[in-house]
């Protein structure tokens, strides 16, 4: 593990924390161990099946939840005892990205204990700030679990629809000839999530698995490519498959699946508990920075 220190403003510190990829890889394999229990995948008995056979059902991301709630508190530890500083608040965590074969990096910013010279310490006045749970807050977080449980499956007898993943072939054609980087195959493909040409998804929707179609598109005038900016593009498209996220029933069952309890309604309680210890961390943390901030 690294460590780079800035410090962009007063009493503010931004650590640069680069984590060993096999600390990351290591974390990822805890992850799998912690929740391999709830996925289900054809060929293998509930809680047997391997990382790969896993993560090629329900996704790559699908460990780095847990992987990350492993990596970053250790790493960020790590760091503060590594630069000596002492802070007053929790970290604002930031990354770009997690390298399949790379090392992790993350920012941390946080505000660190100033230097004071006390004069004067009575009557100091500061804004008293209150963090409460809410019903909305319990919903929020087990909407968050729920969707990280939802397993990809195909769909059959049905069109494709927004929000839908369509796995197509195609290559594209301006004026009659193929373009460059114009052609892909087995192209997965998030039906609304917009990271196409404008108007591509769209002409995709209501086609059936196996049909073959052509898309009509204009690439935008400011396109990274040149070569093509501003063109009318023909693209020969075929859909080889369409899939979608299942959600899992959020009920006594989903609740033995994803936690240690019986009952959901046991579970909601134990997560308004850890998010009523966090909502008081923050209360205490945010009035002592109000505290240092005025005097």
């Amino acid at each position: 593990m690294s460590v780079k220190l800035e410090k962009p403003e007063k009493n503010v510190v931004v650590l640069e924390i680069e984590v060993d990829k096999e600390v990351f890889k290591d974390a990822l394999r805890k992850s799998y161990n912690k929740n391999k229990h709830r996925f289900n995948v054809p060929g293998f008995r509930k809680g047997k099946a391997p990382m790969e056979a896993i993560k090629r059902l329900y996704g790559e991301g699908v460990f780095y939840e847990d992987a990350l709630d492993i990596v970053i508190p250790d790493a960020y530890e790590k760091a503060v005892k590594e630069t000596n500083i002492e802070p007053v608040e929790s970290p604002k965590i930031n990354f770009d990205e997690i390298p399949e074969d790379g090392n992790f990096i993350f920012t941390a910013r946080v505000t660190v204990k100033p230097e004071v010279h006390i004069t004067q310490y009575k009557g100091v006045d500061a804004e008293k700030v209150v963090y409460k749970v809410e019903d909305k807050d319990i919903e929020r977080e087990l909407d968050r679990v729920v969707k990280r449980c939802a397993r990809k499956v195909t769909v059959e007898g049905r069109p494709v629809q927004d929000q839908d993943t369509v796995d197509i072939d195609y290559e594209g054609f301006i004026d009659g000839v193929a373009f460059e980087g114009g052609k892909a195959e087995g192209y997965s493909l998030v039906i609304g999530s917009k990271t196409f040409i404008p108007g591509f998804e769209d002409q995709i929707i209501g086609k059936n698995a196996g049909d073959e179609f052509e898309v009509n598109v204009k690439f935008p005038e400011d396109y990274h490519n040149k070569d093509v900016a501003g063109k009318d593009a023909v693209f020969k498209v075929k859909l080889n498959s369409i899939s979608t996220l299942e959600y899992p029933e959020v009920d006594d069952e989903f609740a033995k699946d994803v936690s240690e309890f019986d009952t959901l309604e046991e579970y909601k309680a134990d997560i308004r508990k850890n998010l009523e210890k966090q909502a008081e961390a923050r209360t205490k943390s945010e009035d002592e920075n109000n505290v240092i901030r005025r005097y």
